[in-house]
């Protein structure tokens, strides 16, 4: 039987001993080495390192190894954290009527693509909008917002978070935009999917935008969300050429397709424990 396996990944400032205290500890805890990545940032001076390892001789018990581990946390003032690798986390998905990126994401859960289990889906948008989408047991939640509501309808969505358990919310083309309170309740741990290759064209219909400036490139970007609208760290991005042959329809079809594998893509990388906060930047250990 296959031992389980864990994620220890840590950023600190840059100094030397770090990869030889990290491996003594985990030799130490008789904990084998399975895969290693590192990453020094010399302009900040920073470290970064994601190990995967599990029980070489023993079973390894988390609560007493993140225990343990502190003392040589704090000697190298590390950011750190150890989970269980293949963990499902708990995921809310926040969608608006463009339902492309909810239902993208439900078939990577479903088919076990994606580790994470889905606590909620809540929309701005009632149910009869989603009636074509098989949630089986998931719950739907339908959170009406007007300028004067919105104080309320977010303190439900972050009620409904706290309720859940929920360990990061997606907005999955949620055309809403969040207050700098809510953002701040969710630092770290809310991701979202913009309709171009930031920077790009600001306001409504971005892909007619685009055609009209006779674009070459369109794309996506999936961040962290923050209080500064679509400025938050990101976490992936892609591109796709087109042409003057391409109408705004196209544009409009070939970046739902973008905005799908961005999104999907980031939301791994996040439950998977390879993404790190660096200032406005992150690291991203591939997969």
């Amino acid at each position: 039987m296959e031992k389980p396996a864990y994620v220890l990944k840590l950023a600190c400032p840059d100094r030397p001993g770090i990869v030889a205290a990290v491996s003594h500890f985990l030799l130490l805890s008789h904990a084998n080495i399975m895969e290693a990545q590192q990453f020094e940032d010399r302009l900040a001076q920073r470290f970064y390192m994601r190990v995967v390892f599990a029980g070489a001789d023993r079973d390894i018990v988390l609560a007493e190894l993140r225990t343990t581990f502190r003392p040589v946390a704090g000697e190298f003032g590390m950011e750190w954290s150890l989970t269980g690798q293949g963990t499902p986390r708990k995921v809310m998905i926040l969608v608006s009527k463009f339902d492309h990126c909810l239902v993208d994401l439900l078939y990577r859960m479903r088919i076990g693509e994606l580790p994470i289990e889905v606590t909620a889906v809540a929309s701005n948008h009632g149910p009869e909008h989603f009636r074509h989408i098989d949630f089986g047991d998931l719950a739907f939640h339908h959170f009406p917002v007007t300028k004067d509501t919105k104080p309320e309808q977010e303190a439900r969505i972050l009620r409904l978070v706290e309720d859940t358990g929920t360990e990061l919310v997606v907005l999955a083309r949620y055309m809403q935009v969040l207050s700098r309170a809510l953002s701040a309740s969710l630092a770290r741990r809310c991701i979202n999917i913009h309709h171009s290759f930031l920077p790009g064209f600001k306001g409504a219909k971005p892909y007619h935008q685009a055609h009209e400036r006779g674009v070459k490139l369109i794309g996506a970007t999936a961040h962290y969300v923050t209080d500064d609208l679509d400025e938050g760290p990101i976490i992936e991005q892609d591109v796709e050429r087109i042409s003057h042959f391409d109408s705004p329809e196209n544009l409009v079809r070939k970046g739902r397709d973008i905005e799908r594998r961005v999104l999907a893509r980031a939301v791994r990388y996040h439950v998977t424990d390879r993404v790190l906060l660096n200032g406005h930047r992150t690291v991203v250990f591939p997969d």
